[in-house]
């Protein structure tokens, strides 16, 4: 019920437009992020636990 009353105050006083722009650049950026990650994958340097090179016997 809050989104919807929310969502009708955004349309009778719309945010200004630079604000605009900047939550559309901040999802393109989001996107192209998960984008490079999907093509490329994720560097294994910055994983949080690295896998192991080769498994004991």
């Amino acid at each position: 019920m809050n989104w919807l009353i929310r969502m009708s105050q955004w349309a009778r006083h719309p945010p200004p437009m630079w604000k605009v722009k900047l939550v559309v650049a901040v999802v393109l950026m989001c996107f192209a992020i998960f984008g490079i990650e999907q093509i490329w994958g994720w560097p294994e340097a910055l994983r949080v636990n690295k896998l192991p090179r080769y498994s004991a016997p």
